[in-house]
């Protein structure tokens, strides 16, 4: 069996026994919070399930998933105001869109209790701790933009407890750092139970429990080069990077989790339904503080209004970090040009590659439609730090240059489909083939936050037959309860809160939301 624990290597190199000449039955490209979950799972749902994981890097996670490239976010539409992003016609914001998130990460949370009530992921305090979320804004237009956005969230159960203010000595209570030395301008905020999450670690340890099961291996420092098809299955053409060894293996049903790395596969392998499709990267920047008087002063995830200038990216935030045992600020993201597909092991040629005779036009109209988001991403990368601090004084008005440094985040490539008609829509969809024995994660936002429902999608849509039977929803039901319960309905408020209070009490979430 592979072993992904050991930096030697010559341990990364497997001999010919370690492959096996049987067919796998899953096999998941890519070492992320994405494969790493829907592998634990599928095991759990299924133990006789032979499962392969195939990781380019010397560790699991040290991609888009890892602490450092993502922002930690437990998304759950509490304080990202980009998913209720404008009144309707009689005035009302809309939060279908939030609810949907919402309801995923509650999905998520209760994967993960059971994970590490199970020993899949270890102790929970080690990759999951309880922040406030706050929305933040500042002018009466955006104060009145909060105000009407807090009335329509509440009416629903799953935004009860989300609260509100425009004094600044409340807001001052909750975030010094963001009232401190702010003019006096109208100003509101509202604040609610949240989360952060080092995803990278998450990754890590549902990674090692799936390498220790049986019929298991985890690989890493292999690179998959070629997806070809075969009658029932799928031959997987890998390289060994420290030695240049090529092996072939077989699988009955493939999952690409590897971000920028899936759309070269996908395009490889003859798809007819991949025609058309191409990818659009954006690389990541954030500014990191170390400084401890400031770290244990703000302690939440601050979100501000998405600004005119960052078109469909998303808003920037403030956030108290927890990474390799020390506590840090971080703020942005801010976005940068790039035509790599991943950070670690891609190159510059990567968005060249990926031009090919079907997509280019979709391609080219995508690069006409938005021509603005391009100068803007070439404009962010080449910022100063003073202009960076700029945008941080929006957030921290006494902010000073000495305090941060800039560190590189995750790229991320979104895809481009004719069907778009050139538009680039920022979210997180499943590709899958026609026989359903290949899928694919394309996109971000929300990303590593609703990893848990789009292994169930997966699962849903691909291999269905493993949810057949009582016994096989028994275990579904034992890692998800809600599986199969649409929590957003009215009626469903006291199971919604008794499988929330039972996933946060096994998580060890005590609520710390501010409490003035």
């Amino acid at each position: 069996m592979w072993s992904m624990a050991s930096a030697d290597p010559r341990a990364m190199t497997a001999p010919a026994t370690a492959f096996g000449s049987d067919v796998d039955d899953v096999l998941l490209v890519g070492g992320g919070i994405m494969s790493a979950t829907l592998g634990a799972m599928l095991k759990r749902l299924e133990p006789r399930l032979a499962i392969r994981l195939v990781e380019v890097t010397r560790e699991l996670a040290r991609e888009a998933s890892d602490g450092w490239h993502n922002a930690g976010t437990g998304h759950a539409g509490v304080c990202e105001m980009s998913y209720t992003p404008s009144r309707d016609a009689s005035g009302r914001v809309p939060i279908g869109r939030a609810l949907g998130i919402f309801e995923q990460f509650e999905q998520s949370k209760q994967f993960w209790a059971h994970a590490a009530t199970t020993g899949m992921a270890g102790p929970a305090g080690e990759f999951i701790r309880a922040v406030p979320h706050l929305c933040f804004v500042e002018g009466e237009h955006d104060v009145a933009f909060l105000r009407t956005r807090h009335e329509a969230m509440r009416q629903h159960h799953f935004f009860r407890s989300l609260r509100i203010t425009d004094s600044p000595s409340v807001i001052r209570d909750w975030v010094p750092l963001v009232m401190e030395g702010r003019a006096q301008v109208p100003v509101a905020a509202t604040a609610g139970e949240g989360t952060e999450i080092d995803f990278g670690r998450l990754a890590r340890r549902l990674g090692a429990w799936l390498d220790a099961q049986e019929r298991c291996a985890v690989a890493t420092g292999w690179k998959v080069t070629r997806l070809g098809r075969e009658p029932g299955c799928w031959s997987v053409e890998m390289r060994c990077l420290a030695t240049g060894e090529v092996r072939l293996q077989r699988s009955r049903f493939v999952f690409l989790g590897a971000g920028g790395g899936s759309l070269p596969l996908i395009q490889g392998a003859g798809l007819s339904e991949a025609s058309g499709l191409g990818g659009f990267p954006i690389g990541g920047q954030w500014l990191v503080c170390d400084n401890p008087d400031l770290c244990f002063r703000h302690e939440a995830k601050v979100y501000g209004a998405t600004p005119p200038s960052s078109p469909s990216l998303g808003a920037p935030h403030l956030d108290r970090r927890h990474l390799e045992g020390r506590h840090h600020l971080m703020f942005g993201p801010f976005a940068s040009w790039t035509s790599r597909f991943l950070r670690h092991s891609g190159g510059w040629a990567d968005l060249p590659r990926s031009v090919r005779s079907h997509n280019v036009v979709a391609l080219a109209r995508a690069g006409l439609r938005n021509r603005s988001l391009i100068r803007y991403l070439v404009r962010e990368g080449f910022q100063d730090m003073e202009s960076r601090l700029r945008s941080v004084r929006r957030f921290y008005p006494n902010a000073r240059v000495e305090d941060w440094r800039l560190v590189e985040a995750g790229i991320r490539v979104q895809a481009i489909k004719e069907s778009d008609r050139g538009a680039v829509y920022f979210g997180t969809e499943v590709f899958s083939s026609s026989d359903r024995s290949l899928a694919a994660l394309l996109g971000a936002s929300p990303g590593a936050s609703v990893s848990v429902s789009v292994a169930l999608e997966v699962i849903r849509t691909c291999l269905p037959h493993l949810l057949e039977g009582v016994e096989a929803r028994d275990r579904m039901g034992e890692m998800i309860p809600s599986h199969d319960v649409d929590l957003k309905q009215p009626g469903s408020e006291a199971l919604f809160e008794r499988i929330r209070r039972g996933a946060d009490e096994r998580l060890g979430l005590m609520p710390v939301a501010p409490v003035h």
